[in-house]
């Protein structure tokens, strides 16, 4: 990769003494960031460190209480979205349906910012495809549908629009928030070469990410915050990734996560049959009492679908028993009552009312249980959110909190804690531990095994193949809508799982290389 004089150019941002408080909860202790022209800076920093805070203000989503932002050297303010995107500053959210009008289509979505109030839309419609369509060839994702409702197009697709928005308002700054989340390795791979692109061209990238492996190769400088604060800025090519991590946590890092044992009892789920008359074809699975089961694939599998299948969430065809009776499952009000249970992949759009309370939140499941003649008992409600947030170690300043002001990590306990008020007996996780830090997951995967321990079944939806192996007592392998390989604790290695979700069969000779 080439750095080559990055260190002679001076700051095209620089933000200064950030001060930012929520609540009575403070989220900025006078941070400092800057990025350069033709750089990619990496922000981290464990979930609720202060990097999207830090950034929001840049995109002008937050205006900071104390602090400057000074632009090529001059004071400026971004009081607002538009008041950055002047500025040339453009963001690229985690979350990118916040960002996208999910009726319209992809070629509106990329062109939102260029819609006019005296416009003729017909009169403009050809130039209009012609600029989206050069925008995406400008990324080699011509292959997305400009007419295609945005709300019917994968994560992936999504990203993509947002990028070449980006892209045609002629970005000086871009921020990229965990921008690789929703791709696969080649999608990745795309986007990597698109960041070059960029970078030659000038643009000041920052890039936040909590995969590491992918920081080290695509950044130039990495900047480290913790608890609101910038502990240090560092080249890239001068310190290892456990001197980050251990910079992220304030300590030293054990990385692997140490397994219990499992004990399994008797059957308690079973699916057979299981098909959407789309992506999944014919599946079958079972899921013991004390049993995690790891559903593994890459991106485009069928995993995400095949969770809201058995969850009911999307129409699919199979049987269903639970403890050995057969079950409804029509719809997830069926799949509840069942006790079972989801925690989605896009916790801010299903998983959470994000503009609700914590309690709100953690007791909406339960409300059968706390409430008399359709008045909720607040004292309850109070009692349960609290135990919740206690058992979890979910960090708020009360459980009157939004959940949106919660760290990415924190909001995923939110959406795991309010199941646990339920008492399911069979939970699914569908990737988890998508855009939470190091120390985070860790808590995550123990709060899952001491789940287990108590005799919950667990299926584990995830394309993170080292996430996997290490929580799964079971590992099911998918690719293109199918279960095609099961592999015990012991079998499993990343190159037999990576074999089997590219496509490979039992039946070719090198397949036994893996086994």
């Amino acid at each position: 990769m080439n750095r080559k004089g990055v260190d002679d150019v001076s700051a095209v941002v620089e933000m200064v003494k950030m001060n930012k408080a929520f609540a009575g909860v403070q989220a900025l202790k006078e941070a400092s960031f800057e990025v350069r022209a033709g750089e990619v800076h990496a922000l981290l920093g464990a979930n609720g460190a202060g990097k999207s805070t830090l950034m929001k203000i840049l995109s002008g989503a937050y205006e900071q209480d104390e602090g400057e932002i000074r632009l090529n050297g001059e004071k400026v303010t971004c009081r607002t979205p538009k008041e950055a995107k002047d500025h040339g500053i453009h963001s690229v959210y985690q979350e990118v349906d916040t960002a996208l009008i999910a009726g319209l289509s992809a070629m509106e979505n990329i062109l939102l910012d260029d819609f006019s109030p005296g416009g003729s839309f017909f009169i403009r419609k050809k130039a209009m495809e012609k600029k989206a369509g050069e925008g995406l060839k400008r990324i080699k994702h011509e292959s997305i549908p400009l007419q295609e409702p945005v709300g019917r197009l994968s994560l992936a697709d999504k990203q993509m629009i947002l990028l070449t928005r980006c892209l045609l308002r002629d970005a000086k700054v871009l921020i990229l928030d965990e921008p690789t989340a929703p791709l696969s390795s080649t999608e990745t791979e795309k986007l990597f070469r698109v960041i070059e692109e960029l970078k030659a061209s000038g643009v000041a990238i920052i890039f936040i990410s909590h995969r590491l492996p992918e920081v080290f190769q695509i950044s130039d400088r990495i900047t480290v915050m913790k608890d609101g604060g910038t502990v240090g800025t560092y080249e890239t090519q001068e310190v290892t990734p456990r001197a980050i991590v251990e910079a992220m946590i304030g300590g030293t890092y054990k990385e692997e996560f140490n397994r219990n044992q499992s004990v399994t009892g008797d059957v308690l789920f079973e699916a057979s049959g299981v098909s959407d008359g789309a992506l999944l074809k014919d599946i079958s699975l079972t899921v013991r009492e004390g049993e995690i089961v790891g559903v593994a694939g890459l991106v485009g599998a069928g995993k995400t679908e095949l969770a809201k299948s058995l969850f009911g969430a999307v129409p699919a065809k199979g049987r269903f028993k639970l403890k050995g009776k057969e079950i409804g499952h029509s719809s997830p009000v069926d799949a509840v009552r069942n006790g079972l249970a989801l925690v989605p992949e896009e916790r801010r759009k299903e998983g959470l009312f994000v503009h609700e309370s914590i309690r709100k939140n953690l007791s909406f499941p339960a409300l059968r249980s706390i409430s008399k003649n359709l008045w909720i008992n607040k004292e309850k409600e109070r009692e349960m959110s609290r135990e919740v947030i206690a058992s979890l170690g979910i960090k708020a300043s009360s459980d009157s909190l939004h959940a949106h002001y919660l760290s990415g990590g924190n909001q995923q306990k939110v959406a795991i804690g309010k199941w646990l008020t339920m008492d399911a007996s069979l939970l699914l996780f569908d990737e988890p531990t998508k855009g939470v830090d190091v120390g985070a997951k860790k808590e995550i995967f123990h709060l899952i095994q001491s789940l287990a321990e108590k005799g919950k079944g667990i299926l584990y939806f995830s394309c993170e193949l080292q996430e996997i192996m290490a929580i799964s007592d079971r590992i099911l392998v998918m690719y293109d809508g199918e279960v095609v390989k099961e592999l015990t604790r012991e079998e499993a290695t990343q190159e037999t799982i990576l074999y089997y979700a590219s496509g490979g069969k039992d039946t070719r000779e090198d397949a036994r290389l893996f086994v």
